[in-house]
């Protein structure tokens, strides 16, 4: 029996502690007391992970849990057998996903048993990490955080939520400190504000299954944006009868470009003129469904098609299609991500996508409302390119004497003109809670081994709720931890927070802080705190729906304006650092599996490589597999050569994911980091990183190398393997008479 600590507390704090303001304030009428006391609280102390008598050799079992591989919240099934997970898949009952999963939730398991995992503590001595016990490494963070006060100590992780988003900000409070920054590089953060100042709602629902047509500018939903498996279950809903039809407009081919309809590669940073001029069309035929005010009229009538032709490439012709295909086949829908929104006047640009619709009447239609989650506590803490700049600036001015990271690589993410490495080195103490040694990490004073998701325990309220009831996604460990010395995120903050703050020490650990937790989430929680068929429903289920505040959209329509388009003869290019399903922003670039998946348009694997349009090419004079260099004004990488057309003429591209210089053996020392050569360019509204901003220029190394990908030909090769009709013919031969 574990006899835990006698600890007084009312109950309001104690729901505070648990996550609980609204909701859980109303569980007052449960018949609970007015003080909770753990002596309440005796258990037997045994492990969840045992195995059970109904466990055979052979037959595999699966568990429910969530998918931490990027941040969209998916649910996930494992198949356990003989205390091993094998194998991952969606969860049916998820909102979310709907049962799918992609590449990287399905590379989980991979992740898990990597074998350059970091396996104990590791605390700096004479200027090397060396390994060290729990008990020490927590001793020696502790005294350092009880040395520091107020905003000297920040933290920064990737995005969080659920009960490890309580768990930071009690952490942050008890440290009197505002400086927790959030950070992602692949985000929908101008998208995010836009929503908010035109629609009165952050993160609408998008109803790609209503509209009939989808004009993208730059959102590859498919497979970085927002929440790519949910998409792509609707996607597929958009393609049923009658199909709908998708127009993608961005300077470098996504994976959504590539199954798109229509694909039109404008000039980089020009979609917000483009989409002016498209919603000037509409008005001046009457196309619009909703009227606008007459200063948003005039603001339009400066784009006129010829004007508008000029700034982004897109003949006049393309441009009337666009805005006739808006008209006949309604309702639409006009996304826009990163590529729209990576410049200066980025957040103009999606402004001016929402504007378009707003004008074809797609809000209200395939915009709606989200459902408002009811407890603010547990909503995802949305990580930003935005608080990384912040976190930069902190560094340049001496802010910080400790610094906690979790689960968050910004030594490797960050541009090198904004000085991450010099900053850090003025920092007094450094700790980094991470499964792998990656560049952060290898900087760090402290190291702590964390446990990988499969193992580990926690909940999770996705950003971007598909729709309906929002939910709250539980994690649960699938097996017992592979390495014996790594402990759970949960249990580590809820040990620095034991240090300070004595009504935590009430919770053995995590998990039964967890427990406690959702056993006192309305329509869980029983008069004795102890409804144990409530909480292995939920374990079985996996998530648990919450009854959401009734949200309502409010549309604010304003004008808009966005710069021209400039040509720069020292930097004719523009650098587009492209995200890809399957490395990401280059967190999943240690899994072997992801490496070899080829790359969804160049079918490369393996390294990196620099997209050129065939012109483009040509005058500079490179094939296939030649070396250039890249550079900007903050520096310069080298990478290979990959000829295609799926890429403007202006552009070279280079995929995000590969150039670490440490995070083990399958990642370290290969390929180029285009994010390294960004200029600190910023948003002018919301402070992002302009990640598509930088211009560049590319000069030939006298070197080459085999650039090895999938498939040996784009072509046919003068063979005819596949014939080719019109869609005339075939409408008038196969389709619809």
């Amino acid at each position: 029996m574990s006899k835990m600590k006698s600890v007084k507390i009312d109950r309001r704090s104690f729901l505070k502690m648990l996550g609980w303001g609204g909701a859980g304030t109303a569980l007052a009428g449960c018949d609970l007391p007015t003080t909770v006391t753990l002596e309440e609280g005796k258990e037997e102390v045994v492990s969840y992970l045992m195995p059970e008598e109904y466990v055979i050799p052979g037959i595999g079992v699966w568990y429910a849990s969530t998918c931490l591989q990027c941040d969209a919240g998916c649910g996930l099934h494992g198949r356990v057998r003989e205390g091993r997970v094998l194998k991952l898949e969606g969860n049916p009952d998820s909102p979310i996903n709907h049962g799918k999963t992609c590449m990287m939730g399905q590379a989980g398991v991979q992740a898990h048993y990597n074998p350059d995992r970091v396996t104990s503590p590791m605390l700096r001595k004479n200027g090397t990490l060396q390994a060290v016990s729990w008990d020490e490494a927590l001793s020696e963070l502790n005294g350092r955080l009880g040395a520091v006060s107020g905003d000297r100590f920040a933290m920064v992780t990737g995005t969080v939520s659920g009960h490890q988003a309580v768990l930071v900000s009690a952490l942050m409070e008890q440290m009197g400190s505002s400086n927790h920054f959030a950070h992602e590089t692949i985000n929908a953060r101008v998208w995010r504000q836009v929503c908010e100042d035109m629609l009165g709602d952050p993160m609408p629902r998008l109803r790609l299954d209503k509209a009939q047509v989808i004009l993208s500018f730059g959102a590859d939903f498919l497979g970085t944006w927002l929440s790519p498996v949910h998409m792509a279950t609707e996607y597929a809903k958009f393609r049923s009868a009658p199909r709908g039809m998708l127009v993608q407009i961005e300077p470098k081919m996504t994976l959504t470009g590539g199954n798109a309809d229509l694909w039109l590669p404008a000039r980089p940073g020009t979609e917000g003129a483009l989409a002016l001029g498209i919603a000037n069309f509409v008005i001046e035929r009457g196309w619009n469904k909703v009227n606008v005010t007459p200063n948003v009229r005039r603001a339009l009538a400066e784009y006129d098609l010829p004007k508008v032709e000029e700034i982004t490439g897109i003949p006049v012709s393309k441009i009337k299609r666009i805005a006739s295909l808006l008209s006949e086949r309604s309702p639409a829908l006009v996304l826009a991500g990163a590529s729209a929104a990576g410049f200066e006047d980025g957040y103009e640009s999606v402004a001016a996508a929402m504007l378009l619709n707003i004008i074809v009447g797609a809000v209200g239609e395939t915009i709606e409302a989200s459902a408002q989650f009811p407890e603010a506590a547990l909503l995802a803490r949305q990580g930003s390119t935005a608080d990384l700049i912040k976190f930069a600036k902190g560094l340049e001015n001496k802010a910080f004497d400790v610094v906690l990271f979790a689960n968050t690589n910004p030594v490797y993410t960050a541009p090198e003109a904004l000085g991450l490495e010099k900053g850090l080195a003025e920092v007094g103490f450094k700790v980094a809670m991470t499964q792998f040694p990656d560049e952060t990490a290898m900087l760090a004073d402290l190291v702590l081994p964390l446990a990988s998701p499969l193992e580990d325990w926690g909940t999770h309220v996705a950003a971007y709720q598909a729709g309906g009831d929002p939910v709250i996604s539980v994690q649960q460990p699938l097996m017992e931890p592979i390495h014996k010395d790594v402990r759970g995120f949960g249990d580590v903050m809820l040990g620095l927070l034991k240090a300070r703050n004595k009504e935590f020490e009430q919770f053995a650990d995590y998990y039964a802080y967890l427990k406690t937790a959702m056993l006192n989430m309305p329509g869980l929680a029983d008069k004795d705190n102890k409804n144990d068929a409530a909480w292995n429903n939920l374990l079985q289920k996996g998530l648990l729906s919450a009854k959401p505040a009734k949200g309502k959209l409010s549309i604010k329509a304003h004008t808009v304006e966005v710069a021209g388009y400039q040509h720069s003869k020292e930097y004719p290019l523009h650098l587009v650092p492209s995200a890809r399903l399957g490395l990401w922003d280059g967190r999943h670039a240690n899994i072997p599996w992801l490496q070899e998946a080829p790359d969804q348009i160049a079918k490369v694997v393996w390294d990196s490589w620099a997209e050129l349009h065939p012109k483009t090419a040509h005058e500079l004079g490179v094939k296939n597999g030649d070396i250039i260099r890249v550079s900007s004004a903050s520096g310069s990488i080298e990478t290979q050569v990959y000829i295609h057309k799926g890429v403007h003429p202006d552009v070279v591209a280079v995929p995000m994911g590969q150039g670490h210089t440490a995070y083990g053996r399958y990642a370290k020392n290969r390929g180029a980091n285009p994010l390294k050569v960004l200029n600190p360019i910023t948003d002018k509204k919301t402070g992002e990183l302009a990640t598509h901003a930088t211009r560049v220029k590319v000069s030939k190394v006298p070197r080459k190398n085999i650039l090895v990908k999938m498939g040996g030909s784009e072509t046919q090769m003068g063979r005819p393997l596949v014939r080719t009709v019109s869609a005339d013919q075939f409408r008038r031969t196969e389709g619809e008479g």
